[in-house]
């Protein structure tokens, strides 16, 4: 109806302008110019930032954490009074002066002879010049020697570096400089002036090591029998000391403590293993094979014709098979134990391969059978390129780090500790709890500490109660970004620009309710006004009636969507909306315009069964869904309605009906009945395309058929063109300048990235000899600029074109425009744009359809249509199963699957399964208290 015109095209897009016309004319350079918005003047207008729905970043290395820059902080709390540790034995670590490693030396040499005053102590310090490195360090040793150094111990031997070294070069070395020897015998040590001297020779010994090695000293106690200091010690009990951190019981250095450390985005902190992503890919052996064909039938799907190959690797794979009796023409699951092992693990002994080189010489090679799992992995850590790791990548699964266990971090990262907990620890922590810990650390910590802390936990605590007041208490900072919701990510950028604590900005938002359940909206509408207190403008685009009851100024727009809205209904303090008979926000307001409840209240004879659930946050709970009803799964944010409905329900099902089926499956002890279906569709908010080339047309497939219409036209036949002409993804009717796309993608060293129009087509996506053709005086590039509704006026008398545009009428999606850019479409839209599409295609099916809150940015007038159609589909025979906060929704679900209490790990439970009107009897139910408040207000 024009909302998110005004909110984001108009208001929004004016401030940006603005905002970039400011900028140096070095910067505009690359943002190329922004157009004005279609509007005469706007007065008042501050600096603007809009939040919008989007999903957040689909980049795994992206958590809660990294999008709030909470984990920045956290990473500096732990580097500056976190307590390190070692990460082999776990004992404390400090850093050392070079006059505590002298004491703690001399006080070595004071235990051992007090403990046996007949034997002298030899004692030696040396300085660790070299560890594990290549090279042969002839310049090494003559400046050593002439600093007047005499020894080193090379690789483990003692040497006088006045000898003939030869080392190789390609191998790893470890170097030790023999700094000084010393022999002290008790009654030696018992004269004040000789401990005087014993330590003052320490000391210039460890200072000079020190210098050498970069802060090590290896400190060794000769054990050998005899009093005499031997050349080559065959016995030593040896400790090496840091003035960096190390652990003198394991022997081990330890890296400097620093943010970096924690950061699983650095070299320097991330997780060698899986390079700070928790997870690595290995390969799934059900994947990788078909055990009902033989391997000449090509049971091995990466190497389906690998044993007729002439390869080195075909001929080391035959002979292995030879050699281990394995049968190429019997069924992978006739193999005994012992050869399945081989084939996919390896075998221990060497082949002899023989065969023709390129030359055409034989020759014979000497190579070990690594096995099937290994040869991809390889295959898929060497490819170079981004086809052939995701060709592989479909013979694996992710699956947790075994060094770091899903951590992301080095040992010597979690081995740092505050309060006896490590960073990771932390991050599992759900908000309200990590926000609970942080606010009594202050009473762990000395007098230095706090003073250092106490900037930090200031930023920190502020940002999580951010957080906490927009809803979003159940998440942890170790959640995936690209696991979050669009509500979940618009709140969490929401709570992120609170944080800063910006005046004077006009804050743009989308809806800020979705995903949110009742009892949690007072959290939001408070950061909100918050927001407006810090004396902002808060724009909110919304259709949440407490959410609209609290705004200080309403505009309404209508009175229809799409050509039949676009005007400013009314526009004025919310309680004088009730006032105006031509607002149907109005009407719903005050009641006036109701929807009706339409619910099949028959007792259901047939269920889906899933028991046992545990995915995520699920407790073990065993659910029922009846078939041939509409079902709602509802509860708070975090409750585990995603990893019921999504993570469960549709993959256990996908992976039973469709056989070529390869993601994840969701864990639960059993389940059944899924006989009863033909089918599963999951219609969620995830993006019908992620570039300006995909849109509603082309993914409903009603393109292909206008295509069709402007290749019958008479200026096309005269041509020759024929539909795939009017195509802008294929070479010949497109413009090439920007390749049918109408932008041009600028990529942004400082900002993200941008699309500026094409100067060439100016954004009609096409050549100039295609736009020539019309149909009903118009162009290909015009019928895609074209609302839905204006479409299905205009293809009128295209029954194919009219079924397409008829559904996507019928979901509520009159307005959008047919060639309008993918990445524009907020997800609700997406969803809708995708239900439309199987509601004219796939109607021959019973099917299950889940859908992840269908009301997403819808107005009650749409959700009212919307009602209609998901009502048909059940008439048909389907099953609709739907995740939903909205109590217009809920109330018209014949069956209501309720979780809760809480969310996080307080959440999934199973709270209520059953008719919907015995919700309100459940008392633990905050869905139930609710939904009967608003029943009873209506």
């Amino acid at each position: 109806s024009g909302k998110s015109s005004l909110a984001f095209d108009t208001i929004y897009a004016e401030g940006q302008r603005r905002y970039v016309e400011s900028l140096s004319s070095y910067a505009r350079q690359f943002l190329g110019v922004m157009e004005k918005p279609d509007v005469d003047l706007i007065e008042g207008l501050s600096p603007s930032i809009s939040i919008d729905q989007k999903s957040a970043s689909s980049n795994p290395r992206s958590t809660v954490g990294t999008v709030t820059e909470i984990y920045d902080y956290l990473r500096l709390l732990f580097a500056r009074v976190g307590v390190a540790h070692c990460p082999s034995c776990g004992r404390q670590v400090h850093k050392l002066s070079s006059e505590e490693i002298a004491k703690q030396l001399f006080a070595k040499i004071q235990t051992s002879l007090e403990n046996d005053k007949q034997a002298p102590i030899r004692i030696m310090i040396m300085s660790p010049v070299v560890r594990a490195r290549k090279g042969e360090f002839k310049e090494l040793f003559d400046n050593l020697l002439a600093k007047g150094y005499e020894r080193a111990r090379i690789d483990g031997y003692y040497h006088h570096l006045d000898e003939d070294l030869f080392i190789l070069k390609n191998n790893k070395h470890s170097i030790d400089l023999i700094v000084d020897r010393l022999t002290i015998d008790y009654q030696y040590f018992k004269k004040e002036k000789a401990q005087a001297d014993i330590f003052s020779r320490l000391f210039k010994a460890v200072e000079q090591s020190t210098l050498l090695s970069e802060g090590l000293v290896i400190g060794a106690l000769v054990k050998d029998a005899g009093f005499t200091f031997p050349d080559s010690p065959k016995e030593i009990e040896e400790t090496l000391y840091s003035q960096r951190l190390s652990c003198p019981h394991c022997n081990l250095a330890i890296v400097e403590i620093e943010p970096r450390l924690f950061s699983f985005n650095s070299p320097l902190g991330a997780c060698p293993r899986c390079k700070g992503l928790g997870v690595v890919l290995k390969v799934d052996q059900d994947k990788l094979v078909n055990k009902s064909l033989s391997i000449a039938e090509g049971a091995i799907f990466p190497f389906q014709k690998l044993f007729f190959q002439d390869t080195w690797f075909a001929r080391l794979f035959r002979t292995m098979l030879e050699k281990y009796q394995i049968n190429a023409q019997q069924p992978l699951n006739k193999l005994t134990k012992s050869q399945e092992t081989v084939l996919f693990t390896g075998a221990k002994e060497v082949f002899s391969v023989r065969g023709r080189n390129r030359e055409g010489e034989l020759t014979t090679i000497y190579e070990k059978w690594q096995g099937l799992i290994a040869e991809i992995e390889t295959k898929y850590y060497e490819a170079d390129s981004d086809y052939s790791r995701v060709e592989l990548a479909k013979y694996m699964h992710e699956q947790l780090c075994p060094e770091c266990r899903g951590a992301r971090l080095k040992p010597e990262a979690l081995a740092v500790t505050l309060n006896q907990q490590n960073i990771d620890w932390f991050t599992r922590l759900s908000i309200g709890e990590a926000l609970a810990f942080l606010k009594q650390l202050p009473e762990k910590l000395t007098v230095r500490e706090q003073q250092i802390a106490s900037s930090i936990l200031k930023e920190l605590i502020v940002r999580l109660q951010f957080l906490l007041n927009v809803g979003l208490d159940y998440l942890t900072l170790y959640r995936k970004a690209n696991t979050l919701s669009g509500g979940e990510a618009q709140r969490i950028r929401l709570a992120s620009q609170i944080g800063t604590g910006l005046t004077g900005i006009t804050y743009v938002l989308d809806e800020p309710s979705i995903g949110l359940h009742a009892r949690d909206i007072g959290r939001l509408l408070t950061a909100l006004i918050k927001m407006r207190d810090l004396e902002n403008t808060v724009i909110v685009v919304e259709h949440d009636w407490e959410t609209i009851k609290q705004a200080d100024w309403l505009v309404d727009f209508g009175p229809l969507a799409g050509k039949q809205g676009g005007k400013i209904v009314f526009s004025g303090p919310q309680e004088k909306i009730v006032d105006v008979k031509e607002s149907l926000t109005g009407q719903y307001l005050t009641k006036s315009k109701i929807i009706p409840t339409v619910r099949n209240q028959a007792v259901p004879d047939r269920f889906l069964t899933f028991k046992g659930c545990t995915q995520n946050n699920l407790k073990n709970i065993d659910v029922k869904i009846p078939l041939g009803r509409m079902v709602g799964i509802t509860g708070v944010s975090g409750g585990g309605k995603s990893s019921l409905l999504l993570d469960t329900i549709y993959t256990v099902t996908e992976s039973q009906l469709n056989p070529y089926y390869q993601g994840k499956i969701g864990k639960l002890a059993n389940f059944s009945g899924l006989d009863q279906i033909q089918r599963v569709v999951l219609v969620d908010q995830s993006p019908i395309g992620r570039t300006p080339r995909s849109n509603p047309a082309t993914y409903t497939g009603c393109f292909t058929y206008i295509r069709e219409v402007f290749s019958e036209t008479l200026a096309a036949k005269s041509l020759g063109y024929k539909p795939g002409r009017f195509s802008f993804n294929v070479h010949g009717g497109r413009c090439e300048n920007c390749q049918g796309a109408g932008v041009i993608k600028v990529e942004m060293q400082f900002l993200s990235d941008v699309y500026v129009k094409c100067d060439v087509c100016h954004g009609k996506r096409y050549n100039s000899e295609t736009l020539s053709v019309t149909y009903k005086n118009k162009t290909i590039d015009e019928v895609l600029k074209m609302t839905v509704d204006e479409a299905s006026d205009f293809f009128s008398h295209h029954w194919k074109i009219q079924r397409v545009l008829k559904t996507m009428q019928e979901v509520g999606l009159g307005y959008i425009g047919l060639g309008q850019s993918a990445t524009t479409l907020s997800g609700g839209e997406a969803q809708r744009v995708k239900l439309a599409k199987e509601l004219y295609t796939n109607l021959r099916y019973h099917s299950l359809y889940l859908l992840d809150e269908p009301t997403t940015g819808l107005h009650m007038e749409d959700i009212k249509k919307l009602l209609k159609v998901l009502r048909d589909l059940v008439i048909q025979g389907n099953t609709v199963v739907l995740i939903e906060h909205n109590f217009e929704v809920i109330k018209n679900c014949d069956y209501l699957i309720d979780l809760g209490p809480e969310g996080g790990d307080k959440g999934g439970q199973l709270i209520f399964q059953g008719p919907t009107d015995q919700i309100a009897k459940i008392k633990p139910s905050y869905t139930g208290i609710f939904l009967n408040q608003y029943l009873n207000e209506k």
